[in-house]
Protein backbone atom coordinates (compact mmCIF):
# COMPACT_ATOMS: atom_id res chain seq x y z
CA UNK A 1 0.00 0.00 0.00
CA UNK A 2 1.46 3.64 -0.95
CA UNK A 3 0.10 6.68 -1.10
CA UNK A 4 0.56 9.06 -4.27
CA UNK A 5 3.69 11.14 -3.79
CA UNK A 6 2.17 14.00 -3.17
CA UNK A 7 1.19 13.21 0.35
CA UNK A 8 3.67 13.67 3.12
CA UNK A 9 4.71 14.93 5.83
CA UNK A 10 4.41 18.81 6.35
CA UNK A 11 1.60 18.83 3.26
CA UNK A 12 -0.91 21.17 3.31
CA UNK A 13 -4.97 19.97 3.01
CA UNK A 14 -7.29 21.94 1.12
CA UNK A 15 -9.79 23.34 4.36
CA UNK A 16 -13.58 23.25 4.28
CA UNK A 17 -13.77 20.78 1.49
CA UNK A 18 -14.81 17.57 0.88
CA UNK A 19 -10.50 15.62 0.51
CA UNK A 20 -9.37 13.27 -1.49
CA UNK A 21 -6.92 10.73 -0.49
CA UNK A 22 -5.12 8.46 -3.14
CA UNK A 23 -2.52 5.95 -3.62
CA UNK A 24 -1.70 2.52 -5.23
CA UNK A 25 -1.61 -0.95 -3.50
CA UNK A 26 -2.14 -4.55 -4.50
CA UNK A 27 -5.24 -6.03 -5.21
CA UNK A 28 -5.31 -8.54 -2.07
CA UNK A 29 -5.27 -5.33 -0.01
CA UNK A 30 -8.43 -4.80 1.97
CA UNK A 31 -9.91 -2.67 4.52
CA UNK A 32 -7.85 0.77 3.64
CA UNK A 33 -9.06 3.65 5.93
CA UNK A 34 -7.65 7.33 6.21
CA UNK A 35 -8.14 9.27 9.17
CA UNK A 36 -7.57 12.43 11.35
CA UNK A 37 -7.56 11.75 14.76
CA UNK A 38 -7.20 15.59 16.00
CA UNK A 39 -11.00 16.05 13.78
CA UNK A 40 -12.31 13.04 15.29
CA UNK A 41 -12.30 11.77 10.96
CA UNK A 42 -11.92 8.24 9.25
CA UNK A 43 -13.15 7.29 5.97
CA UNK A 44 -13.27 4.13 3.97
CA UNK A 45 -11.11 3.36 0.88
CA UNK A 46 -12.54 2.26 -1.96
CA UNK A 47 -10.00 -0.01 -3.91
CA UNK A 48 -10.04 -0.77 -7.99
CA UNK A 49 -7.54 -2.21 -10.04
CA UNK A 50 -5.18 -1.70 -7.84
CA UNK A 51 -5.84 2.11 -6.80
CA UNK A 52 -7.44 3.24 -3.65
CA UNK A 53 -8.84 6.55 -2.69
CA UNK A 54 -10.64 7.94 0.43
CA UNK A 55 -12.71 10.80 0.64
CA UNK A 56 -12.71 12.84 3.86
CA UNK A 57 -15.17 15.32 5.18
CA UNK A 58 -14.59 19.10 5.07
CA UNK A 59 -12.38 20.30 7.90
CA UNK A 60 -11.42 23.43 9.81
CA UNK A 61 -8.31 25.33 9.25
CA UNK A 62 -5.31 23.97 11.31
CA UNK A 63 -1.62 24.50 11.54
CA UNK A 64 -0.70 21.23 12.47
CA UNK A 65 -2.34 17.43 12.70
CA UNK A 66 -1.64 13.67 12.02
CA UNK A 67 -2.82 11.88 8.98
CA UNK A 68 -3.20 8.23 9.29
CA UNK A 69 -3.02 5.64 6.32
CA UNK A 70 -3.96 1.93 7.41
CA UNK A 71 -4.89 -1.13 5.94
CA UNK A 72 -5.48 -4.49 8.17
CA UNK A 73 -1.11 -4.95 7.77
CA UNK A 74 -0.16 -1.85 7.21
CA UNK A 75 0.17 1.93 8.37
CA UNK A 76 1.69 5.13 6.61
CA UNK A 77 1.61 7.85 9.51
CA UNK A 78 1.79 12.11 8.08
CA UNK A 79 2.94 14.46 10.54
CA UNK A 80 2.50 18.07 10.63
CA UNK A 81 -0.40 18.57 7.76
CA UNK A 82 -1.77 21.56 7.45
CA UNK A 83 -5.32 22.73 6.59
CA UNK A 84 -5.26 25.54 4.66
CA UNK A 85 -5.41 26.65 1.18
CA UNK A 86 -4.21 24.84 -1.67
CA UNK A 87 -3.13 25.91 -5.71
CA UNK A 88 -2.05 24.77 -8.08
CA UNK A 89 1.10 26.72 -10.07
CA UNK A 90 1.30 25.52 -13.64
CA UNK A 91 2.79 26.68 -17.08
CA UNK A 92 6.49 27.46 -18.34
CA UNK A 93 9.13 28.73 -17.53
CA UNK A 94 8.09 32.41 -16.07
CA UNK A 95 5.83 30.59 -13.29
CA UNK A 96 9.40 27.88 -12.96
CA UNK A 97 11.31 30.82 -12.51
CA UNK A 98 13.11 30.45 -9.19
CA UNK A 99 12.88 32.77 -5.95
CA UNK A 100 16.46 32.99 -5.81
CA UNK A 101 16.82 34.42 -9.32
CA UNK A 102 14.27 37.21 -8.75
CA UNK A 103 14.94 40.55 -8.39
CA UNK A 104 14.28 40.57 -5.35
CA UNK A 105 15.82 36.90 -4.06
CA UNK A 106 17.74 38.62 -1.10
CA UNK A 107 14.85 40.36 0.92
CA UNK A 108 12.50 37.52 -0.13
CA UNK A 109 14.59 34.41 1.04
CA UNK A 110 15.96 36.47 4.83
CA UNK A 111 12.08 36.95 5.39
CA UNK A 112 10.35 33.88 4.09
CA UNK A 113 10.94 31.68 7.48
CA UNK A 114 8.55 34.11 9.00
CA UNK A 115 5.88 33.23 6.20
CA UNK A 116 2.94 30.25 6.54
CA UNK A 117 3.38 29.41 2.80
CA UNK A 118 4.67 25.47 2.30
CA UNK A 119 5.74 24.17 -1.48
CA UNK A 120 5.55 20.72 -3.15
CA UNK A 121 7.30 21.01 -6.94
CA UNK A 122 5.54 17.91 -8.92
CA UNK A 123 9.42 15.78 -10.15
CA UNK A 124 10.09 16.49 -13.48
CA UNK A 125 10.79 13.25 -15.67
CA UNK A 126 10.76 13.50 -19.36
CA UNK A 127 8.90 9.87 -19.14
CA UNK A 128 6.54 7.36 -16.87
CA UNK A 129 9.69 5.32 -16.05
CA UNK A 130 11.74 3.89 -13.29
CA UNK A 131 13.57 7.73 -13.11
CA UNK A 132 10.22 9.06 -12.47
CA UNK A 133 8.85 6.38 -9.69
CA UNK A 134 12.62 7.28 -8.10
CA UNK A 135 12.23 10.82 -8.13
CA UNK A 136 8.62 10.48 -6.89
CA UNK A 137 9.92 8.83 -3.61
CA UNK A 138 12.19 11.67 -3.24
CA UNK A 139 9.66 14.26 -3.53
CA UNK A 140 8.59 15.96 -0.38
CA UNK A 141 6.09 18.74 1.00
CA UNK A 142 8.87 21.48 2.28
CA UNK A 143 8.46 24.16 4.55
CA UNK A 144 9.43 27.94 3.57
CA UNK A 145 12.96 28.37 4.60
CA UNK A 146 16.01 29.80 3.21
CA UNK A 147 17.45 27.08 1.25
CA UNK A 148 14.16 25.30 0.48
CA UNK A 149 12.83 28.26 -0.85
CA UNK A 150 15.55 28.92 -3.53
CA UNK A 151 13.54 26.77 -5.89
CA UNK A 152 10.50 27.36 -5.42
CA UNK A 153 8.12 29.35 -8.02
CA UNK A 154 8.81 32.76 -7.29
CA UNK A 155 5.46 33.50 -8.77
CA UNK A 156 3.71 31.04 -6.93
CA UNK A 157 5.65 32.28 -3.68
CA UNK A 158 4.15 35.90 -3.81
CA UNK A 159 1.14 35.11 -4.37
CA UNK A 160 0.82 32.66 -1.34
CA UNK A 161 2.32 34.36 0.80
CA UNK A 162 0.34 37.36 0.60
CA UNK A 163 -3.27 35.12 0.47
CA UNK A 164 -1.82 33.70 3.58
CA UNK A 165 -1.45 37.05 5.21
CA UNK A 166 -5.08 38.11 4.07
CA UNK A 167 -6.42 34.87 5.19
CA UNK A 168 -4.67 34.10 8.06
CA UNK A 169 -4.26 30.41 7.30
CA UNK A 170 -1.17 28.43 5.75
CA UNK A 171 -1.03 28.33 1.97
CA UNK A 172 0.09 25.51 -0.18
CA UNK A 173 1.20 25.23 -3.70
CA UNK A 174 1.74 22.66 -5.82
CA UNK A 175 4.55 23.50 -8.47
CA UNK A 176 3.46 21.55 -11.74
CA UNK A 177 5.59 23.62 -14.50
CA UNK A 178 8.46 23.41 -17.00
CA UNK A 179 9.90 26.18 -18.87
CA UNK A 180 9.33 26.33 -23.25
CA UNK A 181 6.06 24.17 -22.97
CA UNK A 182 3.41 24.24 -25.36
CA UNK A 183 -0.21 24.32 -23.81
CA UNK A 184 -0.69 21.21 -25.70
CA UNK A 185 2.20 19.46 -23.51
CA UNK A 186 0.08 19.97 -20.38
CA UNK A 187 -3.42 17.95 -21.92
CA UNK A 188 -4.80 14.65 -22.42
CA UNK A 189 -4.68 13.61 -26.02
CA UNK A 190 -8.44 13.32 -26.53
CA UNK A 191 -8.97 16.84 -25.90
CA UNK A 192 -6.65 17.92 -28.87
CA UNK A 193 -8.46 15.42 -30.72
CA UNK A 194 -11.46 16.62 -30.09
CA UNK A 195 -11.17 19.75 -31.78
CA UNK A 196 -10.11 20.32 -35.18
CA UNK A 197 -8.91 23.88 -34.64
CA UNK A 198 -5.86 22.28 -32.14
CA UNK A 199 -5.58 18.83 -33.43
CA UNK A 200 -2.82 20.21 -35.42
CA UNK A 201 -0.47 19.31 -32.28
CA UNK A 202 -1.22 15.99 -32.40
CA UNK A 203 -0.98 15.57 -35.93
CA UNK A 204 2.57 16.98 -36.57
CA UNK A 205 3.72 14.71 -33.88
CA UNK A 206 2.03 11.58 -34.98
CA UNK A 207 3.24 12.31 -38.59
CA UNK A 208 7.60 13.11 -37.44
CA UNK A 209 7.08 9.89 -35.29
CA UNK A 210 5.38 7.63 -37.11
CA UNK A 211 8.17 5.80 -38.51
CA UNK A 212 10.02 5.63 -35.77
CA UNK A 213 10.57 2.74 -32.66
CA UNK A 214 10.41 4.21 -29.38
CA UNK A 215 14.00 2.90 -28.94
CA UNK A 216 15.07 5.07 -31.79
CA UNK A 217 13.45 8.17 -30.38
CA UNK A 218 14.98 7.49 -26.73
CA UNK A 219 18.38 7.36 -28.73
CA UNK A 220 17.74 10.34 -30.56
CA UNK A 221 16.93 12.54 -27.64
CA UNK A 222 19.81 11.09 -25.35
CA UNK A 223 21.97 11.83 -27.67
CA UNK A 224 20.44 15.69 -28.62
CA UNK A 225 21.20 16.10 -24.34
CA UNK A 226 24.34 15.18 -24.73
CA UNK A 227 24.83 17.77 -27.31
CA UNK A 228 22.73 20.41 -25.72
CA UNK A 229 24.82 20.35 -22.03
CA UNK A 230 28.12 21.25 -23.86
CA UNK A 231 26.11 23.64 -26.08
CA UNK A 232 24.91 25.53 -23.45
CA UNK A 233 28.25 25.80 -21.31
CA UNK A 234 29.48 27.00 -24.47
CA UNK A 235 26.86 30.00 -24.47
CA UNK A 236 26.79 30.50 -21.26
CA UNK A 237 30.81 31.57 -21.81
CA UNK A 238 29.79 33.73 -24.47
CA UNK A 239 27.54 35.46 -22.24
CA UNK A 240 30.04 36.09 -19.23
CA UNK A 241 32.71 37.20 -21.56
CA UNK A 242 30.39 39.66 -23.82
CA UNK A 243 26.90 39.85 -21.93
CA UNK A 244 25.68 42.18 -25.09
CA UNK A 245 26.65 39.75 -27.86
CA UNK A 246 23.84 39.37 -30.72
CA UNK A 247 22.57 35.79 -31.29
CA UNK A 248 24.09 35.20 -34.51
CA UNK A 249 27.04 35.81 -33.63
CA UNK A 250 26.49 32.71 -30.11
CA UNK A 251 25.29 30.42 -33.33
CA UNK A 252 28.45 31.34 -35.29
CA UNK A 253 31.00 30.43 -31.82
CA UNK A 254 28.87 27.96 -30.36
CA UNK A 255 27.23 26.07 -33.58
CA UNK A 256 23.36 24.91 -34.26
CA UNK A 257 21.18 25.58 -31.07
CA UNK A 258 19.02 22.16 -31.89
CA UNK A 259 16.68 23.19 -28.75
CA UNK A 260 14.31 21.70 -28.03
CA UNK A 261 15.35 18.50 -29.72
CA UNK A 262 13.97 15.93 -31.73
CA UNK A 263 10.07 15.43 -31.14
CA UNK A 264 9.22 11.92 -29.40
CA UNK A 265 8.30 9.71 -27.03
CA UNK A 266 10.79 11.34 -24.42
CA UNK A 267 10.99 15.23 -25.85
CA UNK A 268 9.11 16.90 -22.74
CA UNK A 269 7.69 19.20 -25.41
CA UNK A 270 6.04 16.58 -26.91
CA UNK A 271 1.98 17.10 -26.50
CA UNK A 272 0.11 15.05 -24.00
CA UNK A 273 3.73 14.51 -22.41
CA UNK A 274 3.90 16.37 -19.19
CA UNK A 275 -0.02 15.49 -18.46
CA UNK A 276 1.31 11.80 -18.42
CA UNK A 277 4.64 12.35 -16.23
CA UNK A 278 3.03 15.66 -14.30
CA UNK A 279 -0.51 16.39 -14.08
CA UNK A 280 -2.02 12.99 -13.76
CA UNK A 281 0.52 12.08 -10.99
CA UNK A 282 -1.10 14.86 -8.74
CA UNK A 283 -4.86 14.66 -9.65
CA UNK A 284 -7.27 15.11 -8.22
CA UNK A 285 -5.49 16.30 -5.40
CA UNK A 286 -8.24 18.79 -3.36
CA UNK A 287 -7.20 22.19 -4.13
CA UNK A 288 -8.73 25.78 -4.34
CA UNK A 289 -7.79 26.11 -7.93
CA UNK A 290 -5.26 26.86 -10.46
CA UNK A 291 -2.70 29.75 -11.15
CA UNK A 292 -1.30 29.50 -14.77
CA UNK A 293 1.61 31.29 -16.73
CA UNK A 294 2.02 30.47 -20.07
CA UNK A 295 1.25 31.17 -23.45
CA UNK A 296 4.54 32.12 -25.07
CA UNK A 297 5.46 29.17 -25.97
CA UNK A 298 2.18 28.91 -28.21
CA UNK A 299 2.91 32.08 -29.82
CA UNK A 300 3.43 30.52 -33.23
CA UNK A 301 -0.05 29.31 -33.29
CA UNK A 302 -1.82 32.88 -31.69
CA UNK A 303 -5.17 32.40 -33.90
CA UNK A 304 -6.24 28.70 -32.08
CA UNK A 305 -4.92 30.31 -28.68
CA UNK A 306 -8.37 30.47 -27.48
CA UNK A 307 -9.23 26.88 -28.21
CA UNK A 308 -5.88 25.80 -26.75
CA UNK A 309 -6.40 27.43 -23.50
CA UNK A 310 -10.20 26.40 -23.14
CA UNK A 311 -9.48 23.11 -23.79
CA UNK A 312 -7.01 22.82 -20.95
CA UNK A 313 -8.95 24.49 -18.46
CA UNK A 314 -11.91 22.54 -19.52
CA UNK A 315 -9.86 18.94 -19.13
CA UNK A 316 -7.60 20.07 -15.74
CA UNK A 317 -11.08 20.76 -14.25
CA UNK A 318 -12.37 17.56 -15.52
CA UNK A 319 -9.37 15.33 -14.16
CA UNK A 320 -10.01 17.26 -10.62
CA UNK A 321 -13.87 16.62 -10.82
CA UNK A 322 -14.92 19.77 -10.54
CA UNK A 323 -16.24 21.98 -13.43
CA UNK A 324 -16.26 25.28 -10.81
CA UNK A 325 -12.98 25.31 -10.08
CA UNK A 326 -10.61 28.51 -9.94
CA UNK A 327 -8.75 29.22 -13.05
CA UNK A 328 -6.32 32.62 -12.59
CA UNK A 329 -3.67 33.05 -15.25
CA UNK A 330 -1.17 35.85 -16.20
CA UNK A 331 -2.23 37.91 -18.89
CA UNK A 332 1.41 38.12 -21.17
CA UNK A 333 3.55 41.25 -20.41
CA UNK A 334 5.37 42.90 -22.97
CA UNK A 335 8.08 41.27 -24.82
CA UNK A 336 10.45 41.40 -28.13
CA UNK A 337 13.62 39.84 -28.67
CA UNK A 338 15.98 42.43 -30.18
CA UNK A 339 16.45 40.71 -33.61
CA UNK A 340 12.73 39.82 -33.71
CA UNK A 341 10.55 41.88 -36.13
CA UNK A 342 7.12 42.72 -34.41
CA UNK A 343 4.71 39.71 -35.75
CA UNK A 344 2.37 40.94 -33.61
CA UNK A 345 1.42 37.21 -32.65
CA UNK A 346 1.95 38.11 -28.33
CA UNK A 347 -1.02 40.56 -29.40
CA UNK A 348 -3.03 37.86 -30.71
CA UNK A 349 -2.14 35.58 -27.75
CA UNK A 350 -2.99 38.21 -25.18
CA UNK A 351 -6.40 38.92 -27.30
CA UNK A 352 -7.16 34.89 -26.45
CA UNK A 353 -6.67 34.98 -23.13
CA UNK A 354 -8.45 38.21 -22.52
CA UNK A 355 -11.56 36.39 -24.19
CA UNK A 356 -10.80 33.42 -22.42
CA UNK A 357 -11.47 35.65 -18.78
CA UNK A 358 -14.51 37.20 -20.85
CA UNK A 359 -16.03 33.63 -21.83
CA UNK A 360 -15.51 31.08 -19.23
CA UNK A 361 -16.69 31.08 -15.93
CA UNK A 362 -14.61 31.04 -13.11
CA UNK A 363 -11.59 32.68 -14.40
CA UNK A 364 -9.31 35.34 -13.65
CA UNK A 365 -7.23 37.74 -15.48
CA UNK A 366 -4.18 39.11 -14.37
CA UNK A 367 -3.06 41.90 -16.02
CA UNK A 368 1.06 42.46 -16.46
CA UNK A 369 1.33 44.39 -19.94
CA UNK A 370 3.65 46.25 -17.81
CA UNK A 371 5.94 43.29 -16.34
CA UNK A 372 8.09 42.67 -18.82
CA UNK A 373 11.72 43.42 -20.17
CA UNK A 374 12.97 44.10 -23.77
CA UNK A 375 15.09 41.11 -24.77
CA UNK A 376 14.47 39.31 -22.09
CA UNK A 377 11.83 36.45 -21.98
CA UNK A 378 12.40 35.84 -18.68
CA UNK A 379 11.07 39.32 -16.32
CA UNK A 380 13.34 39.29 -13.00
CA UNK A 381 10.89 40.97 -11.25
CA UNK A 382 7.93 38.72 -10.13
CA UNK A 383 6.52 39.99 -7.07
CA UNK A 384 4.13 42.16 -9.15
CA UNK A 385 2.81 39.44 -10.82
CA UNK A 386 2.33 37.24 -7.67
CA UNK A 387 0.31 40.01 -6.54
CA UNK A 388 -2.05 40.81 -9.03
CA UNK A 389 -2.71 36.54 -9.39
CA UNK A 390 -3.49 37.64 -5.16
CA UNK A 391 -5.76 40.80 -6.12
CA UNK A 392 -7.54 38.31 -8.47
CA UNK A 393 -8.17 35.30 -6.22
CA UNK A 394 -9.07 37.88 -3.66
CA UNK A 395 -12.16 38.96 -6.00
CA UNK A 396 -13.29 35.54 -7.92
CA UNK A 397 -12.72 32.94 -4.84
CA UNK A 398 -12.17 34.69 -1.47
CA UNK A 399 -15.48 37.15 -1.76
CA UNK A 400 -13.78 40.59 -1.87
CA UNK A 401 -16.27 42.39 -4.45
CA UNK A 402 -13.47 45.44 -4.93
CA UNK A 403 -13.30 45.71 -9.01
CA UNK A 404 -11.33 48.50 -8.31
CA UNK A 405 -8.82 47.03 -6.53
CA UNK A 406 -8.23 43.91 -8.81
CA UNK A 407 -8.26 45.51 -12.46
CA UNK A 408 -7.63 48.03 -14.22
CA UNK A 409 -9.86 50.50 -16.54
CA UNK A 410 -11.01 47.74 -19.19
CA UNK A 411 -11.95 48.68 -22.99
CA UNK A 412 -15.89 48.51 -22.78
CA UNK A 413 -17.07 49.98 -26.20
CA UNK A 414 -16.44 53.07 -28.98
CA UNK A 415 -18.55 55.79 -30.86
CA UNK A 416 -17.52 57.82 -34.25
CA UNK A 417 -18.04 61.31 -33.85
CA UNK A 418 -17.07 62.95 -37.13
CA UNK A 419 -13.36 62.18 -37.65
CA UNK A 420 -12.78 61.50 -33.86
CA UNK A 421 -13.48 57.71 -31.88
CA UNK A 422 -14.26 58.03 -28.37
CA UNK A 423 -13.70 55.06 -26.05
CA UNK A 424 -15.47 54.04 -22.59
CA UNK A 425 -14.02 51.51 -19.84
CA UNK A 426 -15.62 49.89 -17.15
CA UNK A 427 -14.44 49.64 -14.30
CA UNK A 428 -12.84 52.64 -14.48
CA UNK A 429 -12.01 56.26 -11.91
CA UNK A 430 -10.06 57.78 -14.17
CA UNK A 431 -6.20 56.86 -15.75
CA UNK A 432 -2.79 57.78 -14.93
CA UNK A 433 0.03 58.38 -17.07
CA UNK A 434 3.61 57.92 -16.79
CA UNK A 435 5.70 60.51 -17.87
CA UNK A 436 5.69 64.30 -19.77
CA UNK A 437 4.66 62.78 -23.27
CA UNK A 438 1.54 62.61 -24.47
CA UNK A 439 -0.10 59.20 -24.18
CA UNK A 440 0.58 56.96 -27.06
CA UNK A 441 0.46 53.54 -28.63
CA UNK A 442 -3.35 53.56 -29.83
CA UNK A 443 -4.15 53.51 -33.62
CA UNK A 444 -6.96 54.16 -35.81
CA UNK A 445 -8.13 52.62 -39.38
CA UNK A 446 -10.74 53.84 -41.66
CA UNK A 447 -12.31 51.53 -44.09
CA UNK A 448 -9.21 50.18 -45.71
CA UNK A 449 -8.26 48.80 -42.61
CA UNK A 450 -4.58 50.47 -42.38
CA UNK A 451 -4.01 51.68 -39.13
CA UNK A 452 -1.93 54.38 -38.30
CA UNK A 453 -0.78 56.22 -34.66
CA UNK A 454 -3.75 58.17 -33.41
CA UNK A 455 -3.76 61.07 -31.29
CA UNK A 456 -5.22 60.12 -27.64
CA UNK A 457 -7.28 63.05 -24.96
CA UNK A 458 -7.96 61.56 -22.24
CA UNK A 459 -11.25 62.83 -20.60
CA UNK A 460 -11.92 61.48 -17.68
CA UNK A 461 -13.14 58.06 -17.87
CA UNK A 462 -13.45 58.71 -22.10
CA UNK A 463 -10.46 58.35 -24.67
CA UNK A 464 -10.89 60.03 -27.74
CA UNK A 465 -8.52 59.53 -30.70
CA UNK A 466 -8.11 60.88 -33.82
CA UNK A 467 -5.39 61.56 -36.59
CA UNK A 468 -5.28 63.86 -39.77
CA UNK A 469 -4.75 60.87 -41.76
CA UNK A 470 -8.34 58.85 -41.33
CA UNK A 471 -11.45 61.13 -42.23
CA UNK A 472 -13.79 58.57 -40.85
CA UNK A 473 -12.25 56.09 -38.60
CA UNK A 474 -14.18 52.83 -38.19
CA UNK A 475 -11.82 50.81 -35.70
CA UNK A 476 -9.26 51.47 -33.61
CA UNK A 477 -6.51 49.21 -31.49
CA UNK A 478 -3.99 50.01 -28.05
CA UNK A 479 -0.55 48.25 -27.45
CA UNK A 480 -1.44 45.64 -30.57
CA UNK A 481 2.65 45.20 -30.45
CA UNK A 482 4.64 42.53 -29.10
CA UNK A 483 6.39 45.18 -26.77
CA UNK A 484 6.29 48.78 -26.57
CA UNK A 485 6.57 50.83 -23.09
CA UNK A 486 3.55 51.05 -21.08
CA UNK A 487 2.67 54.57 -19.67
CA UNK A 488 -1.27 54.18 -19.58
CA UNK A 489 -2.35 52.71 -16.21
CA UNK A 490 -5.87 53.50 -14.02
CA UNK A 491 -5.70 55.11 -11.06
CA UNK A 492 -5.19 51.83 -9.05
CA UNK A 493 -1.81 51.31 -10.89
CA UNK A 494 -2.45 48.95 -12.70
CA UNK A 495 -2.35 48.81 -16.72
CA UNK A 496 -4.85 49.08 -19.09
CA UNK A 497 -4.52 45.95 -20.71
CA UNK A 498 -4.08 45.35 -25.22
CA UNK A 499 -7.35 45.68 -27.35
CA UNK A 500 -8.87 46.30 -30.84
CA UNK A 501 -12.26 47.26 -31.21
Amino acid sequence: MKAAAIFSDNMVLQREKNIAIFGRCEDICHNISVSVPKFSVKSPAIINNGRWEAILPPMSACESCTVIIESEKEQICFKNVAIGEVWVAGGQSNMEFELQNDKNAKSALDECSKEKVRFYYTPKCEMNDARLIAEEEKSCWSLADRESAKCWSAVGYYFAKELSRQLGVIVGVIGCNWGGTSASAWMNRSYLEADNRIKSYIDEYDKITAAKTETEMIAEYDEYTAYHASWSKKMEKCYSETPDIKWNEVLEICGENRYPGPIGCKNPMRPCGLYETMVSRICPYTIAGFIYYQGESDDHKPDVYYYLMSALIENWRADWHDDTLPFIFVQLPMFKYTEDSDFKNWAKIREAQMKVYRTIKNTGIAIALDCGEFNNIHPTNKQPVGHRLYLQAMRHVYGDNDDMAAFPPMYKNCVVCGNKMKLSFDNCSGFSVVGDSPVDNFEIAGSDGNFCQATAKINGCEIELSSDKIENPLNARYQWTNYAEVRLFGKNGLPVPPFRT
